[in-house]
Protein backbone atom coordinates (compact mmCIF):
# COMPACT_ATOMS: atom_id res chain seq x y z
CA UNK A 1 0.00 0.00 0.00
CA UNK A 2 1.31 3.43 -0.93
CA UNK A 3 1.96 5.81 1.98
CA UNK A 4 -0.32 8.83 2.39
CA UNK A 5 2.23 11.44 1.41
CA UNK A 6 0.04 14.43 2.29
CA UNK A 7 -0.38 13.23 5.89
CA UNK A 8 3.42 13.29 6.27
CA UNK A 9 3.85 16.92 5.23
CA UNK A 10 5.01 19.75 7.48
CA UNK A 11 3.74 22.64 5.36
CA UNK A 12 6.27 25.48 5.48
CA UNK A 13 5.26 29.15 5.74
CA UNK A 14 8.72 30.53 6.45
CA UNK A 15 9.64 32.91 3.64
CA UNK A 16 10.57 36.38 4.93
CA UNK A 17 7.79 38.08 2.98
CA UNK A 18 4.99 35.76 4.10
CA UNK A 19 2.47 37.54 6.32
CA UNK A 20 -0.61 36.92 8.46
CA UNK A 21 -2.85 36.42 5.43
CA UNK A 22 -0.46 33.80 4.08
CA UNK A 23 -0.62 31.96 7.40
CA UNK A 24 -4.42 32.07 7.38
CA UNK A 25 -4.55 30.69 3.85
CA UNK A 26 -2.00 27.99 4.70
CA UNK A 27 -3.87 26.92 7.84
CA UNK A 28 -7.05 26.50 5.81
CA UNK A 29 -5.15 24.37 3.27
CA UNK A 30 -3.50 22.20 5.91
CA UNK A 31 -6.73 21.62 7.78
CA UNK A 32 -8.60 20.79 4.57
CA UNK A 33 -6.08 18.29 3.17
CA UNK A 34 -4.82 16.86 6.48
CA UNK A 35 -1.11 17.60 6.68
CA UNK A 36 0.88 16.49 9.72
CA UNK A 37 1.68 20.06 10.68
CA UNK A 38 2.12 23.63 9.59
CA UNK A 39 5.56 25.09 10.23
CA UNK A 40 5.45 28.85 10.79
CA UNK A 41 7.81 31.55 12.00
CA UNK A 42 7.82 31.95 15.81
CA UNK A 43 5.90 35.22 15.61
CA UNK A 44 3.11 33.43 13.75
CA UNK A 45 2.67 30.59 16.26
CA UNK A 46 -0.16 32.29 18.23
CA UNK A 47 -2.16 32.94 15.05
CA UNK A 48 -1.68 29.41 13.71
CA UNK A 49 -2.53 27.90 17.09
CA UNK A 50 -5.75 29.91 17.23
CA UNK A 51 -6.78 28.99 13.70
CA UNK A 52 -6.02 25.28 14.17
CA UNK A 53 -7.33 24.93 17.72
CA UNK A 54 -9.96 22.39 16.62
CA UNK A 55 -7.84 20.71 13.96
CA UNK A 56 -5.67 17.60 14.01
CA UNK A 57 -2.94 19.63 12.27
CA UNK A 58 -0.07 20.34 14.64
CA UNK A 59 1.54 23.76 14.90
CA UNK A 60 5.32 23.68 14.57
CA UNK A 61 7.94 26.40 14.41
CA UNK A 62 11.65 26.99 13.88
CA UNK A 63 14.30 27.72 16.48
CA UNK A 64 17.62 29.45 15.83
CA UNK A 65 16.54 29.76 12.23
CA UNK A 66 18.07 29.65 9.69
CA UNK A 67 21.76 29.35 10.64
CA UNK A 68 21.67 28.12 14.23
CA UNK A 69 24.10 30.77 15.42
CA UNK A 70 22.10 32.11 18.34
CA UNK A 71 23.20 31.15 21.83
CA UNK A 72 21.86 28.05 23.52
CA UNK A 73 20.14 30.28 26.08
CA UNK A 74 18.38 32.17 23.29
CA UNK A 75 17.26 28.92 21.66
CA UNK A 76 15.87 27.66 24.96
CA UNK A 77 13.99 30.92 25.52
CA UNK A 78 12.65 30.87 21.96
CA UNK A 79 11.51 27.28 22.43
CA UNK A 80 9.77 28.05 25.72
CA UNK A 81 7.93 31.07 24.32
CA UNK A 82 6.86 29.17 21.19
CA UNK A 83 5.57 26.20 23.16
CA UNK A 84 3.62 28.42 25.52
CA UNK A 85 2.06 30.07 22.47
CA UNK A 86 0.90 26.72 21.09
CA UNK A 87 3.77 25.08 19.21
CA UNK A 88 3.83 21.31 19.64
CA UNK A 89 6.91 20.65 17.54
CA UNK A 90 10.08 22.72 17.17
CA UNK A 91 12.61 22.47 14.34
CA UNK A 92 15.95 23.68 15.70
CA UNK A 93 19.02 24.45 13.60
CA UNK A 94 22.30 23.14 14.95
CA UNK A 95 25.01 25.73 15.50
CA UNK A 96 26.71 25.37 12.13
CA UNK A 97 29.80 27.32 13.14
CA UNK A 98 30.36 24.93 16.05
CA UNK A 99 29.78 21.95 13.73
CA UNK A 100 32.46 23.20 11.34
CA UNK A 101 34.76 23.75 14.35
CA UNK A 102 33.90 20.19 15.42
CA UNK A 103 33.11 21.45 18.91
CA UNK A 104 30.91 18.43 19.47
CA UNK A 105 30.47 19.02 23.21
CA UNK A 106 28.89 22.40 22.45
CA UNK A 107 26.70 20.98 19.69
CA UNK A 108 25.52 18.12 21.89
CA UNK A 109 24.66 20.44 24.78
CA UNK A 110 22.88 22.87 22.42
CA UNK A 111 20.63 20.12 21.05
CA UNK A 112 19.98 18.59 24.47
CA UNK A 113 18.96 21.95 25.96
CA UNK A 114 16.34 22.56 23.28
CA UNK A 115 15.03 19.00 23.54
CA UNK A 116 14.66 19.43 27.30
CA UNK A 117 12.91 22.80 26.97
CA UNK A 118 10.46 21.42 24.43
CA UNK A 119 9.85 18.30 26.48
CA UNK A 120 8.80 20.41 29.46
CA UNK A 121 5.86 21.49 27.34
CA UNK A 122 5.24 18.03 25.84
CA UNK A 123 6.61 19.19 22.49
CA UNK A 124 8.83 17.26 20.08
CA UNK A 125 12.15 18.45 18.67
CA UNK A 126 13.49 18.08 15.15
CA UNK A 127 17.19 18.79 14.61
CA UNK A 128 18.11 20.49 11.33
CA UNK A 129 21.58 19.61 10.00
CA UNK A 130 21.69 21.77 6.83
CA UNK A 131 23.22 18.79 5.04
CA UNK A 132 24.00 20.68 1.84
CA UNK A 133 26.56 22.82 3.67
CA UNK A 134 28.26 20.07 5.65
CA UNK A 135 31.70 18.71 4.83
CA UNK A 136 31.02 15.12 3.87
CA UNK A 137 29.28 12.25 5.61
CA UNK A 138 31.33 12.24 8.83
CA UNK A 139 29.66 15.40 10.15
CA UNK A 140 26.21 14.10 9.22
CA UNK A 141 26.86 10.81 10.97
CA UNK A 142 28.09 12.59 14.10
CA UNK A 143 24.98 14.77 14.17
CA UNK A 144 22.77 11.69 13.86
CA UNK A 145 24.52 10.22 16.88
CA UNK A 146 24.28 13.38 18.98
CA UNK A 147 20.65 14.04 18.07
CA UNK A 148 19.49 10.57 19.02
CA UNK A 149 21.49 10.63 22.25
CA UNK A 150 19.89 13.97 23.16
CA UNK A 151 16.40 12.53 22.69
CA UNK A 152 15.39 14.34 19.51
CA UNK A 153 12.24 12.98 17.90
CA UNK A 154 13.40 13.72 14.34
CA UNK A 155 16.50 14.60 12.39
CA UNK A 156 16.03 16.90 9.42
CA UNK A 157 18.07 17.64 6.32
CA UNK A 158 17.70 21.32 5.60
CA UNK A 159 16.17 24.71 6.32
CA UNK A 160 15.47 25.42 2.67
CA UNK A 161 17.48 28.62 3.12
CA UNK A 162 20.99 27.25 2.72
CA UNK A 163 22.89 28.21 -0.42
CA UNK A 164 26.05 27.01 -2.18
CA UNK A 165 27.78 28.04 -5.39
CA UNK A 166 27.38 25.76 -8.38
CA UNK A 167 30.07 25.12 -11.01
CA UNK A 168 29.07 28.35 -12.74
CA UNK A 169 29.50 30.39 -9.58
CA UNK A 170 25.77 30.90 -9.08
CA UNK A 171 24.14 30.58 -5.66
CA UNK A 172 21.69 27.68 -5.53
CA UNK A 173 19.50 26.49 -2.68
CA UNK A 174 20.43 23.25 -0.94
CA UNK A 175 17.81 20.71 0.07
CA UNK A 176 17.05 17.06 0.70
CA UNK A 177 18.88 14.48 -1.38
CA UNK A 178 18.22 10.79 -1.72
CA UNK A 179 21.74 10.01 -0.52
CA UNK A 180 21.35 12.03 2.67
CA UNK A 181 17.98 10.51 3.54
CA UNK A 182 19.35 7.00 3.10
CA UNK A 183 22.39 7.87 5.23
CA UNK A 184 20.40 9.50 8.02
CA UNK A 185 17.96 6.58 8.14
CA UNK A 186 20.84 4.11 8.36
CA UNK A 187 22.59 6.00 11.14
CA UNK A 188 19.67 6.24 13.57
CA UNK A 189 17.31 3.78 15.19
CA UNK A 190 13.64 3.54 14.26
CA UNK A 191 12.89 5.60 17.38
CA UNK A 192 14.07 8.68 15.48
CA UNK A 193 12.10 10.04 12.53
CA UNK A 194 13.79 11.45 9.45
CA UNK A 195 12.47 14.65 7.90
CA UNK A 196 13.35 15.46 4.30
CA UNK A 197 13.12 19.18 3.68
CA UNK A 198 14.06 21.55 0.91
CA UNK A 199 13.40 21.22 -2.80
CA UNK A 200 10.49 18.75 -2.60
CA UNK A 201 8.20 19.98 -5.34
CA UNK A 202 6.48 16.86 -6.70
CA UNK A 203 4.59 13.86 -5.39
CA UNK A 204 7.04 11.53 -7.14
CA UNK A 205 10.01 13.15 -5.41
CA UNK A 206 8.26 12.87 -2.07
CA UNK A 207 7.43 9.19 -2.61
CA UNK A 208 11.04 8.38 -3.44
CA UNK A 209 12.29 10.05 -0.27
CA UNK A 210 9.73 8.16 1.81
CA UNK A 211 10.85 4.89 0.23
CA UNK A 212 14.39 5.73 1.35
CA UNK A 213 13.32 6.30 4.94
CA UNK A 214 11.82 9.77 5.32
CA UNK A 215 8.93 9.88 7.79
CA UNK A 216 8.15 13.61 7.47
CA UNK A 217 8.39 15.97 4.51
CA UNK A 218 9.02 19.69 4.74
CA UNK A 219 7.67 21.56 1.73
CA UNK A 220 5.81 24.68 0.67
CA UNK A 221 4.53 22.87 -2.43
CA UNK A 222 1.71 21.11 -0.59
CA UNK A 223 -1.02 22.20 -3.00
CA UNK A 224 0.96 20.76 -5.92
CA UNK A 225 1.53 17.45 -4.14
CA UNK A 226 -2.16 17.25 -3.21
CA UNK A 227 -3.17 17.84 -6.83
CA UNK A 228 -0.76 15.22 -8.11
CA UNK A 229 -1.95 12.71 -5.50
CA UNK A 230 -5.55 13.31 -6.55
CA UNK A 231 -4.59 12.80 -10.18
CA UNK A 232 -2.87 9.52 -9.40
CA UNK A 233 -5.88 8.31 -7.42
CA UNK A 234 -8.23 9.22 -10.26
CA UNK A 235 -6.05 7.41 -12.78
CA UNK A 236 -5.90 4.32 -10.59
CA UNK A 237 -9.67 4.32 -10.14
CA UNK A 238 -10.17 4.67 -13.89
CA UNK A 239 -7.80 1.77 -14.53
CA UNK A 240 -9.75 -0.45 -12.13
CA UNK A 241 -13.00 0.36 -13.89
CA UNK A 242 -11.67 -0.33 -17.38
CA UNK A 243 -9.44 -3.30 -16.55
CA UNK A 244 -11.80 -6.28 -16.94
Amino acid sequence: MKPNIVSMIDHAVLKPEQNDDDVREACELCDRVGTASICVKPSHVPLAAELLADSSVIVSTVIGFPHGGTSTEAKVAETTVACRAGAREVDMVVNLGKVFSEDWDYVAADIAAVVAAAREHKALTKVIFETGLLSGDAQKIKLCELSEKAGAAFIKTSTGFGFVKNTEGQLVSTGATEQDIALMRKQTSEAVGVKASGGIRSHAEAEKLVQLGATRLGTSSTATLVGEAAGEAASAASARITDY
